[in-house]
């Protein structure tokens, strides 16, 4: 039986109203907020309930770099996985992913269902022959590159992700680059149709390319030319350091046989964060992603991790929350906190700049305008 409090969105299911307040980042400023049929608003709700009195509000938190439903190389995508990778997600706060390359078509209800994050697809990995893991990757060839990723660009919503460079850790091999001028081909088709594109590059010839293509991200960027960031900066390419994954990768180089691998490894693994550091001087959008796969070295819902990896690079504490945060949410075509805007917000007692520890203790996550904790 429904009340005099509740309201029906577009699923149908019953949604109380309810009343939020606090410190918004990144304004400072002290803002009321009701919530009704998934949105924001000012004007005040007869009957609303408060579940947030006080503290520090911001957007809902965004991991940029994700890749939930399967576990180890070639695994195929488990429904029943992605699901719960997305609600660990979720209880963290964050309620945007982004997904640049999956293990196959994402289905309908990720993303969109009440207990699920939104989500920002790429569809499959592209890359030619030799390039990441067979079963995972669509492997294409050169001349069939560019067609490729437009078709994934218009499957998934917009995105596609490349693969610009492969360095192959066990055998300490590295698969030649994507060619600079197919990249740059491939760039332009998918802005023809609306599309952006990421790139995987952790060489300095992959990065490079993908600087010189004027793509609209850059994923890990281990071996990028600091000299490359200005351009960044002119072309608005975000840069996705994913500082969670390179945790794991210690531990690789360590138990690798090759001296190749564990030493170009450990060279651009120590420039990784005065890199991050200069980019963000020079204007660079940076964004907070995990890299996570879901395996108990790199669980799901750590993007406060994340947050504090870019700010030890070193970031400044609010510019490391805002690429898990506003930032990312802006970079992805999603509004901050305002009138009208989408109720996803995350809720804390303390100002998370000042201990950035808070992240990982939400008081309260709101996604679609429903309390998830």
């Amino acid at each position: 039986m429904s009340t005099a409090n509740e309201t029906y969105p577009a699923d149908g299911r019953p949604q109380e109203r309810l009343r939020v307040r606090g410190v918004v980042l990144p304004s400072e400023e002290w803002a009321e907020f009701w919530i009704a049929n998934g949105r924001l608003t000012r004007e005040p709700l007869p009957g609303a309930t408060t579940v947030v009195d006080g503290g520090w509000l911001l957007p809902g938190l965004v991991d940029a770099h994700t890749h939930p439903g399967a576990l180890r190389p070639g695994d195929p995508l488990d429904p029943a996985l992605l699901r719960r990778h997305g609600r660990k997600h979720l209880a963290a706060g964050v309620t945007l992913l982004r997904v640049p390359g999956s293990a196959g078509r994402l289905p309908a209800w990720f993303g969109t269902e009440p207990d699920q994050p939104r989500v920002v697809s790429a569809g499959r990995w592209l890359g030619l022959p030799g390039m990441f893991y067979d079963g995972w990757a669509r492997h294409v060839g050169a001349d069939e590159l560019a067609d490729a990723a437009v078709e994934e660009a218009r499957a998934s919503g917009g995105w596609c992700k490349v693969y610009a460079d492969w360095v192959v850790g066990e055998e300490g091999l590295e698969a030649p680059p994507l060619p600079a001028g197919l990249l740059a081909e491939l760039t332009r088709r998918v802005h023809a149709v609306g599309g952006r594109v990421a790139v995987h590059a952790q060489t300095e010839h992959g990065a490079r390319a993908a600087v010189e293509a004027g793509v609209d991200s850059l994923e890990h960027g281990l071996g990028l030319d600091p000299a490359l960031l200005d351009r960044m900066a002119r072309r608005r390419t975000a840069l996705v350091p994913t500082f969670t994954v390179w945790e794991t990768f210690e531990q690789v180089a360590r138990a690798s046989g090759s001296d190749r691998f564990r030493a170009w490894f450990r060279a651009v693994h120590a420039r990784l964060g005065p890199l991050v550091s200069a980019a963000h001087e020079a204007g660079v959008t940076v964004l907070a992603g995990t890299d996570s796969y879901g395996t108990p070295e790199l669980p799901h819902g750590r993007v406060a991790g994340e947050v504090r990896h870019l700010a030890a690079a070193p970031m400044p504490a609010a510019a490391a929350i805002g690429a898990a945060s506003w930032t990312a949410r802006s970079f992805l075509g999603f509004p901050g906190l305002g009138h009208d805007a989408p109720a996803d917000l995350v809720a804390y007692d303390r100002d998370p700049r000042t201990d950035l520890a808070v992240l990982d203790r939400p008081a309260r996550v709101i996604h679609r305008g429903r309390v998830i904790r």
